[in-house]
């Protein structure tokens, strides 16, 4: 059972699994006493250039027995007459082979190695009769759909006869055209009878367009009696021998094409043939892309009938025969000239893989890995936007040599990391119009040249950064980026964006490890500019955001005044501090009224001016109006202040009788024999100096208070006294207040 299932496995696995990368022609044709040049092509590795390369002819049971070989050997049918050529710096060796034979028709093999390894292809050597060996005719050869000119000889005795030329099908010769003017139908609108004149010898035929029905025998003729001159010639029309294309996958190939001046104003295409199918168009002048060449092919017009056509991001599906041709309606048929090439795709490539398609979300980025042949590191590097157009194009967007499309400034760089054949390409800010297909293209080997298709899809992006900023001349600034948690492990990077690339900044993680910031010390002009943050993982860079920063100066009057008023409004406020907290305590009313009276004066002290200018007058009124409230709010935060610092001022021992409760010093039972003369029981002279004022400044208001007549009360504890103290406060102010507001400012 074992044996039976690796018997099949064995079966399947290399039709499955294994092709050959050698290459070569599948058909050659010839004719007797020619030379055919044949060409092979393997893969250009270090160990492929010194392998033994042979030419091997298969035999009935499958042996195929060698003819020719690199390291010297060539079997006696093949002495003197072929040669075998290895172009290890091509990847190709060719062998030639001369004075052919109908016996060297048959199956041949080219390869590498041993002819029993597999490593070769298979090729068919057809070798038939000479034409004009079978007869005396002269051979007019002439590559399908190419114009070719048949000159007949006359003798001088038919210079005045009809002249015609006729083609030969069995015993008959049918009529193509007569001196007369007559044209068969095939022909019409292709072919002409020329006459030099009287005294040349000599009509000739020209045929345009020819196709290969029109190979044959012709007859050429002058007179049409017994005495007419007549002459054979054999037309033979060729198809186009392949030109053979070796290309790695992933690479790209150029197909040149000229089909000469008289098709310079006809359009032309190129299409693609498999398995002996139709040829179909791939792409034309009329407009016309293959669907499965969209954003990858180029056609390149020239003069004079010559074009080219570029096909980038080879696939194993684009090998095959390619047919370049010119054809009114820019499809192929036959009569008209055409051009072929024979495209191998060679699967063991040294391009590395790439995504075909990108994507990135509105406002956010992508970044493009593009591959290039680290042999050319120091040439030029591009990137180029494919262009929907009747030929199709590639307009450059940036370059490695500091270009970058104007509307693309601040939005896309190319960088040369990470090297070793690949840079990189970033494109942020993105937008619906961004969505289209992208070439990476170097000045060094074009078959290197790739494309990616980049669409934009709804999302939001990963990066969060601010809007466009100000920063302000000879200022700091501080400019932060926020990151997801999927990019905890990566490294994070600020960079200002030129031309050249973006050039890393120094940058600082703030807190979480999801932020990161520039800090920019003192902000010069040359700080204006585009700003990426982005992530990176090892060489390979990921995510960027954008953001522009412009750079301004702040207003010079407006910060001269700010400079210039601060201290003395600070001094102002400082200085008067300790009287407005004395005055508020004594008599709020009365330290409202002074103020209100001061301001509408022009200040303290101030003498009234009557010269001063009305304008002053409206912007007392408004001063008045805002410092009467700010007066009340600060004799509150006086009071209150001066409550809680009265209350922890000494230690002391709480007493409760019954429900009332007070609170007592010692020193009020040391100095008991003042109880009944003194208001504020048990006060020293020290301790009557608070913070609310000077020692001096509490005694004068003590002593200029009058003593109250009534019964005594009573005693109250501190506490009671500065609670009523304080209602009694915010009741005046309130009805000052009431009545500034109905008075109006000039009132007050």
């Amino acid at each position: 059972m074992s044996r039976l299932f690796l018997a099949c496995l064995l079966a399947v696995f290399p039709a499955v699994s294994m092709k050959s990368p050698i290459f070569g022609p599948e058909e050659v044709t010839s004719v007797e006493g020619r030379s055919v040049s044949i060409t092979c092509y393997y893969p250009a590795t270090s160990v492929n250039r010194h392998t033994r390369k042979y030419w091997c002819r298969q035999g009935a049971k499958g042996r195929c027995t060698t003819l020719i070989s690199s390291e010297g050997y060539v079997s006696d049918d093949y002495v003197g007459r072929a040669n075998l050529t290895n172009f290890p710096e091509s990847g190709t060796f060719v062998v030639d082979i001369s004075h052919l034979t109908r016996n060297d028709s048959g199956r041949y093999k080219c390869g590498l190695g041993i002819s029993s390894r597999g490593l070769n292809f298979d090729v068919s050597l057809e070798v038939s009769q000479d034409p004009a060996q079978a007869s005396d005719a002269h051979i007019y050869p002439v590559d399908v759909g190419r114009t070719v000119t048949i000159n007949c000889p006359f003798t001088s005795a038919n210079s005045q006869k009809r002249k015609s030329l006729c083609k030969k099908t069995g015993q008959d010769c049918f009529l193509i055209i007569d001196s007369t003017g007559y044209v068969s139908g095939s022909y019409t609108g292709r072919i002409r009878l020329n006459i030099a004149g009287t005294n040349t010898l000599v009509f000739s035929v020209v045929i345009n367009r020819v196709p290969l029905s029109d190979s044959g025998m012709y007859v050429c003729q002058a007179g049409d009696d017994a005495k007419a001159d007549k002459s054979n010639v054999y037309l033979q029309v060729l198809e186009p021998e392949p030109e053979l294309v070796y290309r790695d996958l992933r690479s790209s190939v150029t197909f040149d094409c000229s089909l000469g001046p008289e098709v310079a104003d006809t359009a032309k295409f190129l299409c693609q043939q498999k398995n002996g199918e139709a040829c179909n168009v791939v792409i034309n002048t009329l407009g016309k892309k293959a669907q499965d060449f969209q954003g990858r092919i180029l056609f390149l017009p020239k003069d004079n009938g010559v074009f080219s056509v570029h096909i980038a991001s080879l696939r194993k599906e684009d090998a095959g025969r390619y047919v370049c041709g010119a054809q009114p309606e820019g499809q192929p048929e036959e009569g008209w000239p055409v051009q072929a090439w024979e495209l191998f795709v060679n699967e063991e490539t040294a391009i590395p893989a790439s995504p075909s398609v990108v994507k990135g979300v509105k406002g956010g980025s992508v970044t493009v890995s593009c591959p290039y042949n680290p042999k050319d590191a120091n040439s030029a590097k591009y990137w180029c936007r494919w262009e929907e157009t009747q030929n199709g194009r590639c307009p450059r967007l940036v370059q490695s040599k500091g270009l970058v499309k104007e509307q693309y400034k601040g939005r896309l760089a190319l960088l040369a990391e990470p090297g070793n054949g690949t840079y990189t390409v970033i494109l942020n800010q993105l937008t619906d119009q961004d969505t289209g297909f992208y070439w990476c293209v170097t000045d060094g080997d074009t078959s290197w040249t790739s494309t990616v298709q980049l669409k934009v899809v709804e999302g939001e992006p990963s990066l969060k950064v601010p809007k466009n900023v100000t920063a302000w001349l000879g200022e700091a600034f501080k400019l932060s980026c926020h990151f997801p948690c999927k990019f905890y492990s990566f490294e994070k990077y600020w960079c200002k964006w030129s031309n050249e690339g973006c050039s890393p900044l120094p940058t600082q993680n703030d807190g979480p490890s999801q932020i990161v910031s520039l800090n920019l010390d003192t902000v010069t002009k040359e700080d204006e500019g585009w700003y990426w943050c982005g992530v990176k993982e090892g060489p390979r860079y990921g995510e960027t955001a954008a953001v522009y920063v412009a750079v301004e100066s702040r207003a010079k009057g407006s910060q001269d005044a700010k400079q210039v008023n601060a201290a003395p409004a600070g001094a102002a406020i400082e200085s008067r501090a300790g009287e407005i907290q004395n005055k508020a305590l004594l008599d709020p009313r009365l330290f409202v009224e002074e103020i209100a009276v001061k301001d509408a004066a022009g200040g303290p002290g101030a003498p009234a001016d009557p010269g001063r200018p009305a304008g002053h007058s409206g912007s007392s009124k408004v001063l008045v109006s805002t410092l009467v409230p700010l007066a009340l709010v600060l004799a509150a935060g006086v009071v209150a202040i001066g409550v809680l610092r009265a209350r922890h001022r000494k230690n002391v021992d709480r007493i409760s009788i019954r429900s009332y409760r007070t609170d007592i010093s010692m020193s009020d039972f040391e100095n008991s024999r003042d109880f009944e003369g003194r208001d504020n029981m048990g006060a020293s002279p020290e301790a009557q100096e608070t913070s609310l004022g000077g020692k001096d400044e509490f005694a004068t208001a003590t002593e200029d208070t009058v003593e109250s007549k009534e019964p005594k009360k009573a005693k109250r504890s501190s506490k009671e006294e500065a609670d009523e103290a304080f209602t009694t406060f915010l009741l005046q102010a309130k009805n000052l207040a009431s009545t500034t507001t109905q008075d109006g400012p000039t009132e007050a």
